[in-house]
């Protein structure tokens, strides 16, 4: 399997008026948040809640700032969440894709509606 994107919709719930961006997200069940390129946020009018720090990739740690709220769409599903900013493309972790109930098709490199849920997000809560 390759590298794994989406096409999604951002937007800032706190100003509809504001057109939603539509992104190539790429997808990494490893990864655990949202994290967005600064352009990205800025282009939303996103307002930082706080700083964070995150360990990345190779093992370094920094501090980022973590924004929101952002409202994420894809097909038929949506989750608001937060995103930290970081990068430069849009990368979309195991939160996000659990909220909406999506998952990954490994043959078309892209992620789907969950085939066991496909009218409504499904989750476990016990």
């Amino acid at each position: 399997m390759g590298l794994v994107y989406a096409n999604i919709q951002l937007s800032n719930p706190k100003k509809p008026d504001l057109r939603p961006l539509t992104v190539k997200a790429m997808v990494d069940t490893g990864a655990v948040m949202l994290c967005i390129p600064e352009h990205v946020a800025l282009q939303l009018q996103l307002e930082e809640i706080e700083k964070r720090e995150v360990t990345v990739a190779d093992g370094r740690h920094c501090t980022v700032p973590h924004v929101g709220p952002i409202q994420i769409h894809f097909e038929n599903r949506t989750c608001f969440t937060g995103a930290l900013v970081l990068g430069e493309t849009v990368l979309m972790g195991a939160i996000p894709l659990e909220d909406m109930d999506v998952v990954i098709s490994p043959s078309g490199e892209t992620i789907i509606v969950n085939p066991e849920s496909p009218n409504i997000p499904s989750t476990i809560v016990k």
